[in-house]
């Protein structure tokens, strides 16, 4: 499967790729500033790669609604992108993450206090973007969306080294930190296509389950993905004290044993009983409860495009819902 992955991500790129090659432009001119520190750190954010899904998210989804190729959902890509790196970047300061896609973290290298005012300027360029797209309707999108991350960093945060978060608590979180994103880029796309309302929240519906279906896939991921294809070692959220789904699960239907050391794991956040841990989620079911909460939300992102018409570009979001569950980076 992880040598189709690439392929399939390939193909649907492929369906917009005037569009693409304008986003990477746009992205270059837009990192462009006076201090040369922000261009440092900027460059080295973005030039990191990464699967780009939320770019890629924006534009199929414009293309699906009806607009033409190079429109103004190319900038409307590079703002959810902006953002998205601009949280990336504090994620890393408060999490104390020292390497992120295979390589040492922009805090690692240039320390905490460059990496959040880079994430201030990633987050500012975004916003002055937003307003030469001309549309109150996307700034009010956006700045709700903006707001309700910056809360789900802040419930996050409450849950770490938690046991006793919950699996609605968790589930809050990952719709605020990653699902509200995906929701309002496919959601501004739609609006700056000139979508019908219905077509509209279509999109919206469909961007938030999956990125519901993809934060999931990624939290399993941390306990049984490959630490050279994801760029994170096993265990990275445990070693944060962020109690995820599949701990979650386990706590609720390990043994008393097993309950007793996933306690202890998420209160210290070490990884000294990292084989235990993995035991213990593995035999109580958590990856594959997990995995079928990712597949109902998958499910439901299909569900929700069912208003649009039939396109290339609509069976091109078909194609990545799939991906979003099947992936194993």
């Amino acid at each position: 499967m992880a040598a189709e992955q690439p392929t399939l991500l390939e193909g649907l790129r492929g369906s917009v790729a005037a569009d693409l090659v304008a986003v990477d432009a746009t992205i270059r001119r837009e990192l462009a500033s006076d201090v040369a520190l922000v261009n440092q750190v900027s460059e080295y954010i973005i030039g990191a790669g990464g699967k780009r899904l939320r770019p890629l998210l924006v534009l199929l989804a414009a293309r699906a609604a009806g607009a033409p190729p190079l429109g103004p959902q190319v900038m409307a890509a590079v703002v959810i992108e902006f953002i998205h790196t601009a949280t990336l970047l504090h994620d890393d300061v408060v999490d104390g993450s020292h390497q992120r896609r295979g390589r040492d973290t922009a805090n690692e290298v240039w320390g905490n206090s460059a990496s959040v005012l880079v994430g201030d300027f990633l987050y500012s360029r975004a916003f002055q973007m937003m307003v030469r797209l001309s549309s109150l309707r996307v700034m009010e999108i956006m700045a709700d969306a903006t707001n309700v991350i910056a809360e789900g960093e802040v419930l996050q945060l409450m849950n770490a080294h938690d046991p006793e978060t919950s699996e609605s608590r968790y589930l809050e979180v990952i719709y605020r930190k990653t699902a509200r994103l995906f929701e309002s880029g496919a959601q501004i796309a739609a609006v700056l296509a000139g979508a019908t309302p219905a077509v509209e929240q279509a999109l919206a519906s469909y961007g938030r389950h999956l990125g519901n279906a993809f934060q999931l896939v990624d939290d399993a991921l941390d306990y049984r993905g490959s630490p050279a294809e994801r760029g994170k070692n096993v265990g990275d959220d445990l070693a944060e004290g962020k109690p995820t789904l599949p701990v979650i699960h386990a706590l609720r239907a390990g043994s008393a044993e097993q309950q007793a050391l996933l306690r202890r794991a998420i209160e210290s956040g070490g990884l000294d009983d990292l084989p235990a841990v993995l035991k213990a989620i593995e035999s109580a079911g958590g990856l594959e409860y997990t995995a079928r909460l990712a597949q109902g939300e998958a499910d439901q992102a299909l569900a929700a495009l069912e208003p649009l018409p039939e396109s290339v570009h609509g069976e091109a979001l078909r194609q990545l819902a799939g991906f979003a569950i099947s992936r194993s980076y």
